[in-house]
């Protein structure tokens, strides 16, 4: 019963550092990634498609992503797309190929990225405590009901606030290294 509990709570605190990871992958960082595409719809036939569906997404250089539609008809819809979302890149066109140059970062652009990057961090240690105040609720829980006695109660506090520790180390670790990589030029 406590092994199911702390399986599941390390199980999710994992699922909230590989969350922060992909939600930090989407900002920008002066350098070009293909994860700032991932999230792009266009509209094929009716459909909303995700972009690396309906063309081939790949790296031009280090400060430029290059978008090939499969179909010549789609060159139009995927610049309205890229237009209308949210990466402040506008798309350069020649023929079938579109290409997203990537503006270097201001320095006060970057300290405030970095900043966001530090509430990102915050926001997944909250999830982390929070899934910590869910297993500790689950075993004083077991332990009211005369499931489990004090001392397995009390070790398996200790065990869930050590899994939790190890967690919010990793969400530093992933913090710092992308603030880094924001904060050099």
């Amino acid at each position: 019963m406590i092994n199911d509990i702390k399986t599941d709570a390390q199980t999710r605190m994992g699922k909230t550092i590989d969350a922060l990871k992909h939600d930090l992958t989407r900002l920008r960082t002066g350098r070009a990634s293909t994860a700032l595409v991932d999230n792009i719809k266009v509209s094929y036939y009716g459909a909303d498609m995700p972009l690396n569906q309906v063309a081939s997404v790949a790296l031009g250089d280090s400060r430029s992503i290059i978008i090939t539609p499969f179909e010549k008809s789609l060159v139009a819809t995927i610049e309205k797309a890229l237009m209308a979302s949210d990466i402040g890149i506008t798309p350069t066109t020649a023929g079938t190929v579109i290409r997203l140059n990537m503006p270097p970062l201001t320095e006060e652009r970057r300290r405030e990225l970095a900043k966001h990057v530090g509430h990102e961090g915050e926001n997944a240690k909250i999830a982390i405590r929070n899934i910590r105040r869910d297993a500790l609720q689950q075993i004083k829980d077991l332990g009211k009901d005369k499931q489990i006695t004090e001392d397995d109660e009390r070790k398996a506090d200790e065990e869930i606030q050590k899994i939790t520790d190890r967690f919010v180390k990793e969400v530093d670790a992933v913090v710092k290294h992308k603030e880094e990589e924001l904060l050099s030029i």
